[in-house]
């Protein structure tokens, strides 16, 4: 799977930040991106995951982008082992350099994980987190997503989405349409994707839907159960 441009790659440009030297002398600051959307949305997802999320155990984040979210959220959650993974390698060094960054035990250096693949290099997870990452990516990309939260989440493990979605078929907002067009016309195969196809889809790998919590800017942070 080649590069997945994230929304925050489409709305913001990304800046360099002030940081020491890794280990061999390279900036940290040449290779951590940095994107104002995630900045804005953080806050919002983070109110959510307080509360749905366990308080031990194993996170799996797909799709990890610039590496932000992982920076933030991990150390608010000191009893979760944040494991962020991310298939582009120029976005990989980003998170990697936000992992060094953030000096948190819990966070882990991202791995390579391509989620169309029938095998996953991790075998469980009690929650697996994706933002912004379906509707910039073929369908397959959900499909593989759902198969492999299905076969690696825990009984009654989550998996929490967050990001623009449709709802019966229509867009919640004019902007949402636009930029739905937007991500069509640079690649057929994206889209914001319709809520009750990927229900359907979810359903079918064992997870159930139990929450959707409307966010700001016309997101949705959707929740998963995986089911016995």
């Amino acid at each position: 799977m080649g590069k997945l441009p994230t929304f925050q790659d489409m709305n913001d440009a990304p800046s360099a930040n002030d940081a020491g030297t890794d280990s061999t002398g390279d900036s940290i600051a040449d290779r951590r991106q940095h994107f104002p959307a995630t900045e804005r949305n953080r806050e919002p997802i983070l109110a959510v995951l307080k509360r749905v999320l366990p308080e031990t155990g194993f996170l799996l984040e797909i799709g990890a982008g610039s590496g932000q979210h992982a920076a933030y959220f991990a150390p608010r959650f000191p009893g979760l082992t944040w494991q962020p993974t991310e298939p582009d390698p120029i976005n990989r060094a980003s998170v990697a350099a936000w992992v060094e960054d953030t000096n948190t035990p819990n966070l882990r250096p991202p791995l390579d994980l391509d989620v169309t693949k029938d095998v996953w290099s991790l075998e469980t997870s009690d929650v697996i987190y994706s933002a912004n990452m379906i509707h910039i990516a073929p369908w397959e990309c959900c499909l593989g997503l759902m198969a492999g939260a299905g076969r690696i989440l825990k009984e009654n493990g989550l998996l929490v989405l967050y990001g623009p979605f449709m709802r019966g078929g229509e867009h919640t907002a004019p902007s949402n349409a636009q930029f739905d067009a937007s991500l069509k016309s640079q690649n057929p195969a994206w889209g914001i994707r319709n809520l009750d196809h990927v229900t359907d889809v979810a359903q079918g790998c064992g997870l159930a839907l139990v929450e959707t919590v409307d966010m700001p800017a016309n997101n949705l942070t959707v929740i998963f159960n995986r089911q016995n």
